[in-house]
């Protein structure tokens, strides 16, 4: 731990990445704790692995066409919002096939990214490097990108709190008071597809959906309310990626994968400690 404080202070890449997880962190709290409140993990694992097309499909223009200021992260926000509508629609007019639809995008997304960064000239980054994060790598410009998106994601969830609260818990009942249930839902996706975005730069594609839902569900068995579910949440994450980061840094781990890995021990050694106080 040490050794990673006294090299966050010489390095400006830790001091990039440690921003990364810390501002990833605020929008993974306020819109993964909407995620596990509606149960729609499975629709945000669907656009998580629809936005290797968009990250490949950036970097091949970036390389082929000379287009310098697109990064992958543009491409990963247009494919995410792309398969965010796409989904939504499906879900609410023909939910019979909402599966379907989502294992197809799932399978296509991937596919076609692997595609684009396969006829990408030249040096690409590995494509570990998208799937499982590799957040040493995040840029100035990355970040800013973060940031924007990070005020887009907040400012959302918190402006219609009240209409996301009420069609996570009760639809029928928001329908009755004139919410427009279906908009709000669309809003919620796109929402969901941002904050995608924002922690594939942490963890990448494969274990995005684990730290969007995992902060979040281990504050739903402390928190009394949608809000402080939401600021725990928040700080999970934030532990989970500072942590991660220091204990992968010296034995030179992956550090998406040892992030997850806390995080993941965090949520059984919670679940297990609440299942033995219910038992007595």
């Amino acid at each position: 731990m040490l050794e990673f404080l006294h090299a966050v202070g010489q390095y400006r890449f830790l001091q990039y990445a440690l921003l990364a997880g810390l501002l990833s962190g605020v929008a993974c709290g306020v819109v993964g704790t909407y995620v596990v409140t509606r149960r729609i993990s499975y629709i945000a694992g669907g656009i998580a692995h629809c936005v290797l097309a968009g990250m490949g499909a950036a970097r091949y223009c970036s390389t082929v066409y000379g287009w310098t200021w697109l990064s992958p992260l543009h491409g990963a926000t247009v494919a995410a919002l792309g398969a965010a509508a796409i989904i939504g629609v499906v879900s609410l007019r023909a939910k019979q096939r909402e599966d379907t639809v989502i294992g197809a995008l799932w399978a296509v997304g991937m596919a076609v990214g692997v595609l684009f960064i396969a006829r990408t000239p030249g040096y690409n980054e590995d494509l570990m490097g998208y799937l499982f994060g590799n957040i040493l790598m995040v840029s100035g410009r990355d970040l800013l990108l973060i940031c924007a998106l990070d005020v887009v994601v907040v400012a959302a969830g918190m402006v219609w709190y009240d209409q996301f609260l009420a069609i996570c818990f009760d639809e029928e009942f928001a329908r009755l008071r004139g919410v427009p249930v279906e908009w709000f839902y669309l809003l919620l996706l796109g929402l969901t597809a941002l904050t995608v975005v924002l922690l594939i730069s942490v963890v990448g594609v494969v274990l995005v959906i684990a730290l969007l839902t995992l902060p979040a569900a281990i504050a739903g068995h402390f928190a009394r309310t949608l809000r402080g579910m939401m600021i725990l949440a928040t700080l999970l994450c934030a532990l989970f990626t500072v942590s991660g980061l220091a204990l992968s840094y010296a034995p030179n781990l992956p550090a998406g994968a040892t992030i997850i890995v806390i995080a993941g021990a965090a949520y059984l050694v919670t679940a297990s400690f609440r299942a033995v106080l219910r038992t007595r």
